[in-house]
């Protein structure tokens, strides 16, 4: 393998990773995945293969295992990895905030530490519009202060952004990019990969999309009473396959020495707010299916309204976000269907 084309993924089958390394490798990388499956299925790496035509590294094990990923460093030649690799419920992170303490910084410590140990040099890291809690203006650019995180879950990418700053200051040869992404939904248009929760969904979609399968009785749609227009929350929907392109051009930019900083941050996102309630509304419209849903009492964590200026990675990573809503709703009921 040469280094300079090969990219690590921890967590790499999940529902962001695994479309990563399909557009990593369609963009001329080779990939290395690794992932606990604690999240994700190994089946996802047949998808991959299918999609890309080619074969993939896959390493099972657990990323906080640092003699684990020693090997693994020993093992493998490459100078990029992307650290997917986290626990990323929000209401979980409340409950149980030690989880995601232990889980989400050990493990991005052990990568940071065996960078520098080894000698390679590009951390990517995947951050989350989390970090800006409940911003003050809106839309929110890279300069917006971060506010104190709503949940641990957010607390763990606002810290893990502090540690992979402060090791490319300090240590000589490393580089990073964090990319602060907004809210990732869809699917790959093959249908041959998409997000697949384990046990009940967290996230908007994919319960969305169970609920139309008859998986799930009713959709829960969280509080009709923020001070949004139609009263529930705002956020900034991003299509799985354009957020893996933004993190091709992040590599890019790395491994072609083209960065302007030691560290530098972006968001991706579309830019455009959408309402939880829309959203729903637009998936059944889009695929001709009735949805039942009921409001019930806010969850703890959640911001009423936050979304993207991602103009920064528009100009400097030549990146934009390109599929239509309607596309991205359609694809992700073509990956449910080919579930059932």
């Amino acid at each position: 393998m040469d280094a300079a084309k090969t990219v690590l993924i921890t967590g790499g089958t999940g529902f962001i990773g695994s479309h990563t390394a399909v557009e990593l490798m369609a963009a001329g990388y080779e990939t290395v995945i690794v992932d606990n499956l604690c999240n994700s299925d190994k089946s996802v790496i047949e998808g991959i293969e299918k999609i890309a035509g080619r074969k993939v590294d896959f390493v099972e094990g657990d990323t906080c295992d640092i003699e684990f990923m020693r090997d693994v460093f020993r093992t493998y030649e490459f100078d990029s990895v992307i650290h997917f690799a986290a626990h990323k419920a929000v209401g979980e992170s409340v409950a149980d905030p030690l989880k995601y303490y232990r889980n989400n910084l050990v493990s991005f410590m052990n990568i940071v530490e065996l960078m520098k140990e080894n000698g390679r040099s590009n951390v990517l890291f995947s951050s989350s519009a989390t970090v800006y809690g409940e911003a003050e203006t809106l839309p929110v650019t890279e300069e917006t202060p971060r506010q104190p995180a709503t949940s641990p879950y957010g607390n763990t990418k606002q810290i893990s952004e502090d540690i992979l700053r402060d090791c490319c200051r300090a240590y000589e040869g490393l580089y990073g990019i964090a990319l602060r992404y907004f809210n990732p939904i869809g699917a790959h248009p093959s249908a041959l990969i998409g997000e697949l929760p384990i046990g009940v969904p967290n996230n908007l979609v994919p319960y969305i999309t169970q609920t139309a399968a008859g998986i799930r009785k009713e959709l829960s749609i969280f509080g009709n009473d923020y001070d949004t227009p139609d009263g529930t929350c705002l956020r900034d929907y991003i299509d799985v396959v354009d957020l893996a392109k933004a993190h091709v051009a992040a590599v890019d930019r790395m491994t072609q020495g083209r960065m302007d900083r030691k560290y530098e941050i972006y968001n991706i996102g579309t830019g455009r707010p959408v309402s939880v309630l829309e959203l729903v509304q637009r998936f059944s419209k889009v695929n001709g299916i009735e949805l039942p849903y009921r409001f019930v009492a806010r969850r703890a964590g959640d911001t009423p309204a936050v979304w993207a200026d991602a103009s920064l990675a528009n100009e400097v990573l030549g990146w934009k976000a390109g599929r239509d809503l309607d596309d991205t709703l359609r694809a992700s009921w073509l990956w449910q269907q080919r579930l059932m």
